[in-house]
């Protein structure tokens, strides 16, 4: 609790200038991790002993910008810096995410693709589209913890009705164009370079892996200064090689002779394939790679790009079952010269970005809140994010990077030696202790194990307070 408050206070006057309001926002975000219920509005009242009070104010510290949780995001990624080696560049991983709604009302909401639908089936949904930015903080063995360190709002506008002027179409048309995902991403990782640059100085290096719906022409064209971008591609994709021998006269070729497809490459066996080592899980996997070095790509246009394609790697459902393989990667990346085993490593080090989404929606409730102001649907998503991110750091600077908080017993069935870290709902459950240990009966916590009454008849179950609300296990 001592790592999170210190996190909170040296940022508290810029995350919200107001005295009361800090005060009040302050205790939200802890109800953001703590509250046992759906993560509404009323639920954070309701968990800070406030539901008897009057709740506009609550309301309106969303409403009326009166927070800044783009404060809290920058002072995670400050900490985070400083926890990394100062040799390490920042390697974000960004993904996009939908948060569902059921208000037809909710500004920014509209039907969206289900990424939980069926392969053979596309499912829609009304929903919010947000963006995320993860941060990696580096294990002692190679390994990751992806914490977040942006959650930006990518919500459309709707469109307009058949018998609308062509003024309110060309202005959807060009409001559309701004809000596009991957125009919204190159504009905040620009944001991000001019925050890390020192005055005078070029922007430190910062390493972005993203999945094959950003790795496109508008993405590769506004990269930053200073940032290498590590993505997937398609496996039928148009490659050249570096052109050689230009024409003293006539226009400059940018593109050489037609390469073959990654695809191709995959099969050709006349390209040699490496085993490289990285860290998956806590251990050490070979895989097998080919590349191709100074390749270009037309979306790319004259930035010199290597290619990687990753054999498909073997696993077995059961022990001594039979071998299945997964489907081959195909990737790409901006800086020729970086080392193999460096760009697939920190590739792998992208799936954690998949878990933040699962643990704020499941655990966190993002996105539960159904508020329908505009600066409340940005802002109220994002400060649950921002305190996931706060939690994370606190216990990284608590107990390690790999360290588990112990005092609440784990259950019976569960390994320790299989737990290399903490999950969220450990962090959930320990700050719940702190918090509420003393209100609920202290005896408990010190008295797990031996609590069998002392008859032989056999009892009705009872429900355990202090188990439902601190040990509980996602």
């Amino acid at each position: 609790m001592s790592q999170w408050e210190a996190l909170w206070l040296a940022v508290a006057d810029e995350a919200c200038p107001c005295d009361s309001c800090r005060e009040r926002f302050h205790a939200h975000l802890l109800a953001q991790l703590v509250c046992p219920g759906r993560h509404t509005l009323t639920s954070l009242i309701t968990t800070g002993g406030r539901q008897f009070r009057d709740w506009t104010a609550d309301y309106s510290l969303y409403a009326k910008q009166r927070v800044h949780p783009d404060a809290l995001f920058r002072q995670v990624r400050r900490e985070i810096e400083e926890m990394n080696p100062p040799s390490q560049p920042l390697v974000v991983a960004l993904d996009d995410t939908i948060l569902r709604k059921t208000g037809k009302k909710i500004p920014g909401a509209a039907y969206r693709r289900d990424p939980l639908g069926p392969a053979f089936q596309t499912n829609l949904v009304w929903a919010q589209r947000m963006i995320q930015y993860s941060a990696a903080v580096l294990g002692p063995s190679g390994e990751a913890r992806m914490v977040p360190i942006a959650f930006q709002d990518a919500s459309t506008p709707r469109k307009p009705r058949k018998n609308a002027g062509e003024e309110e179409v060309a202005t959807y048309r060009e409001t559309m164009r701004q809000r596009n995902l991957n125009a919204l991403a190159a504009a905040k990782l620009g944001s991000l370079q001019e925050e890390r640059a020192q005055p005078g100085e070029d922007p430190p290096p910062l390493h972005v892996v993203v999945d094959g719906s950003y790795t496109n022409r508008r993405m590769l064209r506004n990269l930053p200064p200073g940032t290498v971008l590590i993505g997937r591609i398609r496996k039928d994709a148009h490659l050249n090689a570096k052109p050689d021998n230009q024409k003293p006269h006539g226009r400059r070729r940018i593109y050489g002779e037609d390469l073959p497809t990654p695809e191709e490459v995959r099969k050709d066996d006349r390209i040699p394939w490496r085993e490289i080592e990285a860290t998956v899980g806590g251990k050490r996997h070979t895989f097998r790679v080919k590349t191709l070095d100074c390749v270009r790509w037309r979306a790319a246009g004259e930035m010199d790009m290597r290619l990687v394609v990753i054999a498909p790697v073997a696993y077995a459902r059961r022990p001594n079952g039979r071998r299945l393989y997964r489907q081959p990667g195909y990737l790409v990346c901006t800086e020729p010269d970086l080392p193999l085993e460096t760009l697939l490593q920190e590739y792998i080090w992208r799936w954690d970005i998949e878990v933040n989404h699962r643990d704020e929606k499941t655990i966190l409730g993002v996105g539960q809140a159904q508020v329908r102001n505009a600066n409340s649907v940005e802002s109220v998503p994002a400060a649950a994010v921002a305190a996931y991110a706060m939690l994370h750091i606190a216990a990284m600077k608590a107990y390690g990077w790999s360290g588990k908080p112990n005092t609440i017993p784990a259950p019976k069935w569960r390994k320790p030696e299989k737990k290399k870290r903490a999950s969220t709902q450990d962090l959930v459950n320990e700050l719940r202790r702190e918090l509420w240990a003393e209100s609920i009966n202290p005896r408990h916590l010190t008295d797990f194990m031996n609590r069998n009454p002392s008859g032989t008849k056999p009892v009705k179950c009872e429900t355990d307070l202090c188990s439902a609300i601190l040990a509980s296990t996602a």
